[in-house]
C-alpha cells in the first residue's frame, strides 16, 4: 500500500470530517453507551433533544441534553418498537415516533405514535396509534425495481406528517417518494405528493432521516454522507423545489437529523467499523 493511500484510509477512519466546503461538522459529544443505534432524533422544547433507536431495541425514548449525555428515559406505554426509524414533533409540543422501517418492503403494519404534550411528562406516556398504508403497493415484498416503501425519514407541518421513502430498488433510480398522512388517531391510505431525484449513487442517496426548519422554509434529507437541502416549495407541492446537496464527508452511518434553529442542524450516527454514537452540529451557510 503507498502512502497517500494509507493517508487516505485513516482519513476515512476517522469518522465525520470537521471542515466542510458550506461549514463545519463540530463534534457536540458521545452518546451513551447503552444508545448505540439512535435511529431518530427531535429537539424538545426545553432544548434537549428525544432519541430513540431501531429494531431490536427496547420500546423508549430518551432524552439526552446537546453534549449527547443522556439526562432520563421513558417505557411508551401502547407502542411496540417493531423498527423506530424516525422522531417529530409539532407546534403543540406533540411528539411522534415513526414505526415505519421496512428493510424488505414487506410489512403491512406500518404506523405512527403520538405522544401528546401532556402524556410527555409522565413516568411512562401513553401512546395514540396512527396506522397507515400505501396504496401504489401491490405486492409484499414488490420486485426489485419497485422498492420504494421503506421508511426512515419524516416531518410535522399544518396538521400532517409528511413521509419521505427511503429507496432501496434494484436498479437504483434515486428517488423518494413523497407522502403525508394526517396527524389524527386512525387509519389511513398515504396520500402521494410528489417524487424527488436525489441523486443516483445507492449508497450515498437514500433518505436515512428528515425534518423541516422553524420558520417552515428549508427541508433536511439526511443519507449516508450527506445532507439534501430543499428550498423554495410550498406544502403540499413540490414542483417548485431547489435541492442543494451538501457532502459531509463521513463514512459512519448517519442516521438522524433535525434542526436547532433555521440555520443550525443536529446530526447523529450509529455506532459502527468506522466510528459513531457522535453528536455534531452543522451550521448552514
Amino acid at each position: 500500500m503507498n502512502k497517500i493511500a494509507l493517508i487516505f484510509l485513516l482519513a476515512m477512519a476517522q469518522g465525520c470530517a470537521q471542515k466542510l466546503p458550506y461549514g463545519s461538522l463540530k463534534l457536540q459529544g458521545k452518546f451513551s453507551s447503552k444508545l448505540k443505534e439512535v435511529s431518530g432524533m427531535e429537539t424538545a422544547p426545553n432544548g434537549n433533544l428525544w432519541v430513540i433507536e431501531d429494531s431490536g431495541n427496547q420500546d423508549k425514548i430518551y432524552e439526552v441534553d446537546q453534549k449527547a449525555k443522556t439526562i432520563k428515559s421513558k417505557k411508551i406505554a401502547h407502542a411496540k418498537n417493531v423498527d423506530w426509524e424516525e422522531l417529530t414533533t409539532d407546534t403543540e409540543g406533540n411528539l411522534y415516533i415513526g414505526d415505519f422501517g421496512n428493510n424488505n418492503n414487506s410489512r403491512k403494519d406500518l404506523a405512527i405514535y403520538k405522544i401528546t404534550k401532556g402524556q410527555l411528562g409522565k413516568k411512562e406516556p401513553k401512546a395514540q396509534k396512527i396506522e397507515f398504508q400505501y396504496p401504489q403497493q401491490n405486492s409484499f415484498p414488490p420486485q426489485k425495481d419497485s422498492l420504494y416503501f421503506d421508511t426512515e425519514g419524516f416531518f410535522h407541518s399544518q396538521g400532517y406528517l409528511y413521509i419521505f421513502t427511503k429507496n432501496r430498488t434494484r436498479p437504483y433510480s434515486g428517488k423518494t417518494l413523497v407522502y403525508r398522512v394526517p396527524d389524527q388517531v386512525g387509519s389511513y391510505k398515504a396520500e402521494l405528493l410528489d417524487s424527488l431525484f436525489l441523486c443516483g449513487d445507492q449508497d450515498r442517496c437514500s433518505v436515512t432521516s428528515a425534518d423541516i426548519s422553524p420558520d417552515g422554509n428549508t427541508i433536511a434529507l439526511l443519507s449516508y454522507g450527506q445532507v439534501f437541502l430543499i428550498t423554495g416549495f410550498h406544502l403540499p407541492a413540490f414542483s417548485e423545489a431547489h435541492i442543494e446537496t451538501i457532502d459531509l464527508y463521513c463514512s459512519t452511518q448517519i442516521e438522524s437529523i433535525c434542526f436547532l434553529d433555521n440555520k443550525t442542524l443536529l446530526v447523529a450516527d450509529e455506532e459502527n467499523r468506522f466510528g459513531g454514537r457522535q453528536l455534531y452540529r452543522y451550521v448552514i451557510h
